[in-house]
């Protein structure tokens, strides 16, 4: 089996090296630049597997990176930064990213993290994709969900919005097929987190928060709706 490839954009040379030691060592395929412009270059000139970066590096900041990447792929990305609480993590999930990992983090729980969005994004594309929704989907004549002008095609993973094809990344989509499984039923951010993000362990629900309005954004702001204390809910 090919090894994963994955991008790692780091500025900091003591991380640099020691994350990607600690990336190699479990398997992976390394390619770690010191700054954005570096990164984007060899993100084009490689294609990988998911992509590292750090909010804070020189040249293109790693939001903007994000941004740029996301404008060619839907390759998974995995935002690095420092602070919990800052503003560019969530400046970070509206640019396009999947998840996020606060510094100084374990090398085992990245690689645990990293392997849990890679597992989510194969269900997305490959034979195990669509999760739930696609399970109960074996009858053809339900394998496309209609919700007003929003139709979900849970096999051949594709979602239109007035007949015109709506893209969404990997992450959206299983967000989008776990509410489309249940119309009208409230999900909880933390059952969200469990089923989408491959969450065991508690997870910030700004993830989920972010996504959700990126999902808006391309299905309609009035289709997901908010029930105020307990999560989130689609109209059928």
């Amino acid at each position: 089996m090919a090894e994963t490839h994955v991008l790692f954009v780091e500025d900091d040379d003591v991380i640099r090296e020691a994350t990607q030691l600690a990336l190699e060592r479990d398997g992976f395929a390394v390619t770690a630049m010191p700054d954005g412009l570096a990164g984007l270059e060899a993100f084009r000139a490689n294609r990988p597997d998911i992509a590292l970066l750090d909010v804070m590096v020189p040249g293109l900041d790693g939001v903007s990176l994000c941004r740029r990447i996301r404008d060619e792929s839907t390759v998974p990305v995995i935002m690095l930064s420092a602070r919990a609480d800052s503003i560019d993590v969530v400046l970070g999930l509206e640019a396009g990213a999947d998840d996020y990992v606060t510094k100084p983090f374990d090398g085992a729980v990245l690689v645990a993290r990293i392997r849990a969005v890679l597992r989510r994004f194969g269900h997305a594309s490959g034979p195990d994709r669509g999760g739930a929704a696609a399970a109960e989907a074996d009858d053809p004549a339900e394998a496309v969900l209609r919700f007003g002008d929003l139709e979900v095609d849970t096999e051949g993973m594709e979602v239109r919005k007035d007949g015109r094809n709506v893209a969404l990344t990997p992450t959206e989509m299983r967000l989008l097929l776990e509410f489309s499984n249940a119309p009208g039923t409230v999900l909880s951010r933390d059952r969200l987190l469990e089923r989408v993000w491959d969450y065991g362990w508690g997870g910030d629900t700004r993830v989920v928060d972010v996504h959700v309005q990126r999902l808006r954004g391309k299905i309609g702001q009035d289709r997901i709706e908010t029930v105020r204390g307990f999560g989130y809910k689609l109209r059928g």
